[in-house]
């Protein structure tokens, strides 16, 4: 996978890039969700905000995901547009996908492990995706930056830190926790680097670009046609 240098590629191939990725992702968490074993982190959260207010899954994605977008923002975190787009797409496209019967419900255990770890594999390569075209970090992303930039603790300890008050929180509110939440904790790690080191990519070297660099850039090559 090339990596990001934004002056060698064209907003359409970089805007298709993303596209793909969060419509893996979506894949991928759709997945994980349909293993019935256990959610990840955050998805316990986000399926205990259905429960308690009525919202779909991937509603209740949206609404959590928006109001970390305006917690990083308070903290002075910029996003890009890739940031809205995970924002509002992710979830979208998982309501279709569940929703739709495009995949279905596991019925047995095993089955269940297989969707889960499947549906890891899809998301760390839909972050390879999404990543690189250089649009902005997901809102969860952004959150573990900010929070290690304001305390100067490691991000892995704010990541963890983050995702435990999830879990917590979304299991208090009646999310699912069970073998699917082991598995998504200690796998996704092994499937993100598995996949980034095939892919040859290099996260450290994708700069991201704020909207306001975008709006900026795009507003200033209109001005030249």
């Amino acid at each position: 996978m090339p990596q990001n240098n934004l002056p060698r590629q064209n907003d359409l191939s970089r805007m298709i890039r993303l596209l793909a990725g969060l419509t893996a992702y979506s894949v991928g968490i759709a997945l994980a969700v349909q293993a019935n074993i256990g959610l990840a982190p955050w998805d316990v959260f986000h399926q205990g905000v259905a429960l308690r207010t009525g919202l779909t899954f991937g509603m209740a994605s949206i609404a959590v995901s928006g109001a970390t977008v305006a917690l990083n923002t308070a903290l002075k975190e910029p996003f890009g547009i890739g940031t809205i787009f995970n924002v509002l797409y992710i979830g979208a496209a998982i309501d279709i996908l569940m929703l739709g019967g495009f995949i279905k419900e596991a019925q047995g255990l095993f089955s269940g492990i297989v969707m889960m770890i499947l549906g890891l594999f899809v998301i760390a390569a839909a972050t390879v995706l999404y990543i690189s075209a250089g649009y902005g970090a997901g809102p969860r992303d952004s959150l573990m930056v900010v929070l290690s930039k304001r305390t100067g603790k490691p991000i892995g300890l704010c990541r963890s830190v983050v995702e435990g008050i999830a879990l917590i929180c979304g299991w208090l509110l009646g999310g699912k926790v069970g073998i699917g939440t082991v598995i998504s904790v200690f796998g996704v790690g092994v499937a993100v680097q598995i996949v980034f080191t095939l892919a040859r990519f290099d996260v450290a070297a994708v700069r991201h670009e704020s909207a306001l660099e975008t709006l900026g850039r795009l507003k200033a090559s209109f001005r030249k046609v």
